[in-house]
Protein backbone atom coordinates (compact mmCIF):
# COMPACT_ATOMS: atom_id res chain seq x y z
CA UNK A 1 0.00 0.00 0.00
CA UNK A 2 1.79 3.61 -0.62
CA UNK A 3 2.45 5.54 1.84
CA UNK A 4 0.17 8.98 1.86
CA UNK A 5 -2.99 6.88 1.57
CA UNK A 6 -6.21 7.95 3.08
CA UNK A 7 -7.36 5.44 5.89
CA UNK A 8 -10.53 5.44 4.03
CA UNK A 9 -8.57 4.48 0.79
CA UNK A 10 -6.58 1.82 2.45
CA UNK A 11 -9.91 -0.04 3.84
CA UNK A 12 -11.48 0.03 0.43
CA UNK A 13 -8.98 -1.46 -0.99
CA UNK A 14 -8.39 -4.10 1.59
CA UNK A 15 -12.16 -5.28 1.01
CA UNK A 16 -11.49 -5.47 -2.25
CA UNK A 17 -10.37 -9.04 -1.94
CA UNK A 18 -13.12 -9.69 0.41
CA UNK A 19 -16.19 -11.54 -1.09
CA UNK A 20 -19.02 -10.35 -0.26
CA UNK A 21 -18.04 -7.01 1.41
CA UNK A 22 -20.61 -4.28 1.51
CA UNK A 23 -18.59 -1.35 2.65
CA UNK A 24 -20.24 -1.36 6.11
CA UNK A 25 -17.25 -2.18 7.85
CA UNK A 26 -14.58 1.08 6.03
CA UNK A 27 -18.12 3.29 7.56
CA UNK A 28 -17.34 1.65 10.68
CA UNK A 29 -13.45 2.46 10.64
CA UNK A 30 -14.30 6.17 9.62
CA UNK A 31 -16.98 6.61 12.23
CA UNK A 32 -14.12 5.37 15.08
CA UNK A 33 -12.07 7.88 13.21
CA UNK A 34 -14.40 10.77 14.00
CA UNK A 35 -14.78 10.23 17.30
CA UNK A 36 -10.86 9.92 17.84
CA UNK A 37 -10.35 13.30 15.67
CA UNK A 38 -12.65 14.96 18.06
CA UNK A 39 -11.12 13.27 21.28
CA UNK A 40 -7.40 13.85 19.65
CA UNK A 41 -9.22 18.02 19.34
CA UNK A 42 -9.85 18.10 23.47
CA UNK A 43 -6.70 16.20 24.51
CA UNK A 44 -5.21 19.04 22.54
CA UNK A 45 -6.94 22.27 23.80
CA UNK A 46 -6.97 20.81 27.36
CA UNK A 47 -7.44 23.24 29.97
CA UNK A 48 -8.90 25.65 27.24
CA UNK A 49 -12.03 24.04 26.70
CA UNK A 50 -11.73 22.97 30.72
CA UNK A 51 -11.59 19.09 30.37
CA UNK A 52 -9.31 18.58 32.64
CA UNK A 53 -9.63 17.46 36.13
CA UNK A 54 -11.65 14.57 38.00
CA UNK A 55 -15.25 14.08 37.93
CA UNK A 56 -17.61 12.93 41.28
CA UNK A 57 -18.46 9.76 39.74
CA UNK A 58 -16.87 6.23 39.44
CA UNK A 59 -16.75 4.32 36.68
CA UNK A 60 -17.65 0.26 37.22
CA UNK A 61 -14.31 -0.85 37.73
CA UNK A 62 -14.51 1.76 41.16
CA UNK A 63 -12.16 4.09 39.27
CA UNK A 64 -12.41 7.89 39.97
CA UNK A 65 -13.49 9.11 36.10
CA UNK A 66 -11.64 12.41 34.67
CA UNK A 67 -13.79 14.74 33.05
CA UNK A 68 -12.15 13.44 29.38
CA UNK A 69 -13.14 9.72 30.01
CA UNK A 70 -16.67 10.30 30.25
CA UNK A 71 -16.30 12.88 27.28
CA UNK A 72 -14.53 10.20 25.35
CA UNK A 73 -17.18 7.69 25.77
CA UNK A 74 -19.80 9.93 25.00
CA UNK A 75 -18.16 11.04 22.00
CA UNK A 76 -17.61 7.39 20.79
CA UNK A 77 -21.55 6.55 21.20
CA UNK A 78 -22.68 9.87 19.51
CA UNK A 79 -20.18 8.64 16.27
CA UNK A 80 -21.42 5.09 16.19
CA UNK A 81 -25.35 4.79 17.22
CA UNK A 82 -27.29 5.88 14.07
CA UNK A 83 -25.24 5.45 11.10
CA UNK A 84 -25.89 1.29 10.84
CA UNK A 85 -22.47 0.02 11.42
CA UNK A 86 -23.02 -1.55 14.81
CA UNK A 87 -25.35 -4.03 16.47
CA UNK A 88 -24.11 -2.94 20.34
CA UNK A 89 -21.32 -1.14 22.59
CA UNK A 90 -19.57 -1.75 25.15
CA UNK A 91 -17.15 0.47 26.83
CA UNK A 92 -14.88 0.21 30.00
CA UNK A 93 -16.97 3.43 31.30
CA UNK A 94 -20.09 1.69 31.29
CA UNK A 95 -21.42 -0.92 33.85
CA UNK A 96 -23.20 -2.52 30.99
CA UNK A 97 -23.67 -3.20 27.19
CA UNK A 98 -25.40 0.45 25.60
CA UNK A 99 -28.29 -0.95 23.52
CA UNK A 100 -28.69 1.15 20.19
CA UNK A 101 -31.85 3.51 19.94
CA UNK A 102 -35.14 1.38 19.14
CA UNK A 103 -34.94 3.61 15.45
CA UNK A 104 -31.34 3.24 14.71
CA UNK A 105 -30.00 0.91 12.19
CA UNK A 106 -28.12 -2.07 13.39
CA UNK A 107 -25.11 -3.12 12.07
CA UNK A 108 -23.08 -6.67 11.53
CA UNK A 109 -20.51 -5.46 14.11
CA UNK A 110 -19.69 -5.61 18.15
CA UNK A 111 -17.43 -2.42 19.17
CA UNK A 112 -15.52 -2.91 22.81
CA UNK A 113 -13.31 0.12 23.66
CA UNK A 114 -11.38 1.71 26.24
CA UNK A 115 -12.18 5.71 25.41
CA UNK A 116 -9.71 7.53 27.15
CA UNK A 117 -6.80 5.17 27.82
CA UNK A 118 -3.85 6.18 30.19
CA UNK A 119 -6.11 8.91 31.71
CA UNK A 120 -4.44 9.75 34.81
CA UNK A 121 -1.85 11.17 32.93
CA UNK A 122 -3.97 13.65 30.18
CA UNK A 123 -3.70 16.54 34.06
CA UNK A 124 0.35 16.51 33.01
CA UNK A 125 -0.21 16.60 29.84
CA UNK A 126 1.58 12.99 28.86
CA UNK A 127 0.55 10.85 25.99
CA UNK A 128 -3.16 8.71 26.24
CA UNK A 129 -5.14 7.15 23.64
CA UNK A 130 -7.94 5.05 22.47
CA UNK A 131 -8.05 1.40 21.84
CA UNK A 132 -11.28 -0.62 20.53
CA UNK A 133 -11.50 -3.94 19.43
CA UNK A 134 -14.47 -5.22 17.03
CA UNK A 135 -16.06 -8.16 16.80
CA UNK A 136 -19.05 -10.07 14.12
CA UNK A 137 -22.22 -9.28 15.87
CA UNK A 138 -24.64 -12.27 16.07
CA UNK A 139 -27.11 -12.67 13.05
CA UNK A 140 -30.44 -11.43 13.81
CA UNK A 141 -30.32 -10.09 17.10
CA UNK A 142 -31.62 -7.14 17.83
CA UNK A 143 -30.31 -5.93 21.05
CA UNK A 144 -26.86 -8.17 21.71
CA UNK A 145 -26.48 -9.30 25.33
CA UNK A 146 -23.12 -8.98 27.93
CA UNK A 147 -22.73 -13.02 26.81
CA UNK A 148 -22.62 -11.91 22.93
CA UNK A 149 -19.65 -10.45 23.55
CA UNK A 150 -17.56 -13.13 25.84
CA UNK A 151 -15.45 -14.51 23.02
CA UNK A 152 -11.81 -15.09 22.66
CA UNK A 153 -9.87 -12.45 20.85
CA UNK A 154 -9.04 -14.98 18.10
CA UNK A 155 -12.41 -13.67 16.83
CA UNK A 156 -11.72 -10.34 16.89
CA UNK A 157 -12.06 -9.22 12.71
CA UNK A 158 -10.38 -5.94 14.18
CA UNK A 159 -8.35 -3.61 16.69
CA UNK A 160 -6.58 -0.62 16.98
CA UNK A 161 -5.67 2.10 18.79
CA UNK A 162 -5.34 5.96 18.37
CA UNK A 163 -2.72 7.64 20.30
CA UNK A 164 -2.41 11.58 21.34
CA UNK A 165 0.78 12.51 21.62
CA UNK A 166 2.94 14.82 19.98
CA UNK A 167 1.22 13.44 16.45
CA UNK A 168 -2.49 11.51 16.61
CA UNK A 169 -1.59 7.91 15.06
CA UNK A 170 -3.95 5.37 14.49
CA UNK A 171 -2.97 2.31 14.45
CA UNK A 172 -4.75 -0.84 12.71
CA UNK A 173 -4.60 -4.53 12.35
CA UNK A 174 -7.56 -6.08 10.53
CA UNK A 175 -5.85 -9.54 10.45
CA UNK A 176 -2.97 -8.62 7.93
CA UNK A 177 -0.46 -7.33 9.66
CA UNK A 178 -0.19 -3.60 11.40
CA UNK A 179 -0.41 -0.53 9.54
CA UNK A 180 0.05 3.12 11.41
CA UNK A 181 -1.55 6.43 10.13
CA UNK A 182 -0.76 10.01 11.30
CA UNK A 183 -3.61 12.64 11.71
CA UNK A 184 -2.31 15.29 8.82
CA UNK A 185 -4.39 18.23 10.82
CA UNK A 186 -4.22 20.43 8.12
CA UNK A 187 -5.86 17.65 5.82
CA UNK A 188 -8.20 16.53 8.55
CA UNK A 189 -7.47 12.69 7.20
CA UNK A 190 -5.59 9.71 8.97
CA UNK A 191 -2.46 9.03 5.93
CA UNK A 192 -0.74 5.80 5.62
CA UNK A 193 2.88 6.64 7.38
CA UNK A 194 4.20 2.85 7.99
CA UNK A 195 3.07 -0.71 6.98
CA UNK A 196 3.59 -3.90 7.52
CA UNK A 197 5.04 -2.82 11.60
CA UNK A 198 7.49 -5.83 12.80
CA UNK A 199 8.86 -5.55 16.51
CA UNK A 200 12.27 -6.35 16.82
CA UNK A 201 12.50 -10.42 18.35
CA UNK A 202 15.39 -9.16 20.61
CA UNK A 203 15.30 -6.04 22.81
CA UNK A 204 16.81 -3.98 25.91
CA UNK A 205 14.40 -2.47 27.14
CA UNK A 206 11.19 -3.63 29.84
CA UNK A 207 8.56 -1.43 31.07
CA UNK A 208 7.17 -2.53 34.83
CA UNK A 209 5.81 -0.37 37.56
CA UNK A 210 8.60 -1.80 40.13
CA UNK A 211 6.67 -0.15 43.12
CA UNK A 212 4.84 -3.18 43.19
CA UNK A 213 8.32 -4.87 43.38
CA UNK A 214 7.32 -6.34 46.50
CA UNK A 215 4.32 -7.85 45.76
CA UNK A 216 5.48 -9.89 42.32
CA UNK A 217 5.81 -13.90 42.19
CA UNK A 218 9.22 -15.60 42.30
CA UNK A 219 9.63 -16.07 38.39
CA UNK A 220 9.12 -12.22 37.59
CA UNK A 221 11.17 -10.98 40.10
CA UNK A 222 13.50 -13.62 38.24
CA UNK A 223 13.17 -11.67 35.18
CA UNK A 224 13.48 -8.66 36.16
CA UNK A 225 16.67 -8.95 38.69
CA UNK A 226 17.84 -10.25 35.61
CA UNK A 227 17.79 -7.67 33.23
CA UNK A 228 18.85 -5.07 36.48
CA UNK A 229 22.08 -7.09 36.44
CA UNK A 230 23.01 -6.40 32.87
CA UNK A 231 26.08 -7.11 31.40
CA UNK A 232 27.35 -8.40 34.49
CA UNK A 233 23.86 -10.70 34.98
CA UNK A 234 23.01 -13.99 32.97
CA UNK A 235 21.35 -12.14 30.41
CA UNK A 236 25.08 -10.55 29.15
CA UNK A 237 23.69 -7.25 28.26
CA UNK A 238 22.47 -4.00 29.57
CA UNK A 239 18.81 -2.94 29.64
CA UNK A 240 17.11 0.15 29.81
CA UNK A 241 13.50 0.53 31.81
CA UNK A 242 10.69 2.51 30.57
CA UNK A 243 6.93 3.14 32.42
CA UNK A 244 4.61 5.79 31.70
CA UNK A 245 1.61 4.30 32.74
CA UNK A 246 -0.72 4.08 29.51
CA UNK A 247 -0.96 0.93 28.05
CA UNK A 248 -1.23 2.88 24.36
CA UNK A 249 1.75 4.31 25.00
CA UNK A 250 4.16 1.43 26.19
CA UNK A 251 2.31 -0.72 23.23
CA UNK A 252 3.54 2.31 20.46
CA UNK A 253 6.82 2.55 22.09
CA UNK A 254 7.30 -1.21 21.29
CA UNK A 255 5.92 -1.35 18.04
CA UNK A 256 8.36 1.27 17.44
CA UNK A 257 11.56 0.09 18.75
CA UNK A 258 10.80 -3.46 20.49
CA UNK A 259 10.70 -3.63 24.37
CA UNK A 260 8.50 -5.65 26.61
CA UNK A 261 5.91 -4.64 28.95
CA UNK A 262 4.56 -6.34 32.35
CA UNK A 263 1.64 -6.23 34.25
CA UNK A 264 1.64 -9.25 36.27
CA UNK A 265 -0.85 -10.52 38.65
CA UNK A 266 1.04 -9.98 42.33
CA UNK A 267 0.26 -10.83 45.83
CA UNK A 268 -1.44 -7.35 46.48
CA UNK A 269 -3.97 -8.21 43.40
CA UNK A 270 -4.99 -10.89 45.30
CA UNK A 271 -5.68 -10.42 48.27
CA UNK A 272 -8.02 -7.88 47.14
CA UNK A 273 -9.65 -10.82 45.05
CA UNK A 274 -8.43 -9.68 41.96
CA UNK A 275 -6.73 -12.15 38.64
CA UNK A 276 -5.19 -8.82 37.09
CA UNK A 277 -5.19 -5.32 36.59
CA UNK A 278 -5.88 -4.60 32.94
CA UNK A 279 -9.17 -5.40 31.25
CA UNK A 280 -9.09 -8.51 28.76
CA UNK A 281 -11.87 -7.33 26.43
CA UNK A 282 -10.93 -3.63 25.77
CA UNK A 283 -7.19 -3.77 26.28
CA UNK A 284 -5.77 -7.34 26.40
CA UNK A 285 -7.57 -8.36 23.45
CA UNK A 286 -6.96 -5.80 21.24
CA UNK A 287 -3.61 -5.29 21.82
CA UNK A 288 -2.45 -8.82 21.62
CA UNK A 289 -4.13 -8.56 18.42
CA UNK A 290 -2.11 -6.36 17.24
CA UNK A 291 1.14 -7.14 18.92
CA UNK A 292 0.76 -10.80 17.73
CA UNK A 293 0.56 -9.41 13.95
CA UNK A 294 3.57 -7.35 14.69
CA UNK A 295 5.47 -10.77 15.22
CA UNK A 296 5.18 -10.39 18.64
CA UNK A 297 4.26 -12.27 21.48
CA UNK A 298 1.57 -11.89 24.31
CA UNK A 299 0.11 -14.12 27.41
CA UNK A 300 -1.02 -13.70 30.56
CA UNK A 301 2.08 -15.60 31.84
CA UNK A 302 0.85 -18.77 31.11
CA UNK A 303 -1.24 -18.92 28.16
CA UNK A 304 -1.85 -16.95 24.79
CA UNK A 305 -4.19 -14.01 25.56
CA UNK A 306 -5.80 -14.13 22.31
CA UNK A 307 -6.74 -17.92 23.07
CA UNK A 308 -8.54 -16.83 27.11
CA UNK A 309 -12.18 -17.81 26.68
CA UNK A 310 -14.16 -14.56 28.84
CA UNK A 311 -15.97 -14.61 31.83
CA UNK A 312 -17.74 -11.52 31.95
CA UNK A 313 -16.41 -7.77 30.08
CA UNK A 314 -15.02 -6.28 32.57
CA UNK A 315 -12.88 -8.83 33.53
CA UNK A 316 -8.75 -8.32 34.44
CA UNK A 317 -5.85 -10.39 33.28
CA UNK A 318 -2.46 -10.22 33.85
CA UNK A 319 -0.63 -9.00 30.63
CA UNK A 320 2.97 -9.79 29.33
CA UNK A 321 3.67 -8.72 25.62
CA UNK A 322 6.07 -7.18 23.49
CA UNK A 323 9.30 -8.39 21.27
CA UNK A 324 8.44 -12.20 21.02
CA UNK A 325 11.90 -14.00 22.66
CA UNK A 326 11.45 -12.70 26.01
CA UNK A 327 7.81 -12.83 25.96
CA UNK A 328 8.56 -16.67 25.91
CA UNK A 329 11.49 -16.48 28.26
CA UNK A 330 8.73 -15.01 31.28
CA UNK A 331 6.52 -17.56 29.93
CA UNK A 332 9.14 -20.30 30.37
CA UNK A 333 10.36 -19.03 33.99
CA UNK A 334 6.36 -18.39 34.80
CA UNK A 335 5.61 -21.96 33.70
CA UNK A 336 8.27 -23.70 35.49
CA UNK A 337 7.37 -21.40 39.29
CA UNK A 338 11.15 -21.37 40.14
CA UNK A 339 12.91 -17.90 41.33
Amino acid sequence: MRIGTTLTNYIIQNQRHIDGATGEFTGLLNDIAVACKKIADLVNKGALVNVLGATDSQNVQGETQKKLDVISNELMIEALRHNGHIAALASEEMDSVYHLPANAPRGKYLLLCDPLDGSSNIDINVSVGTIFSILKAPEGVANPTEQDFLRPGTEQVAAGYCLYGPSTMLVLTTGNGVSMFTLDRDFGEFLLTENNVTIPAETKEFAINTSYQRFWDAPVRRYIDECLQGADGPRKKNFNMRWVASMVAEVHRILTRGGIFLYPCNSQLRAAGKTGKLRLMYEANPMAFIVEQAAGGAIDGQQRILDIAPDEIHQRIPVILGSRSEVELVQDYCRSGKA
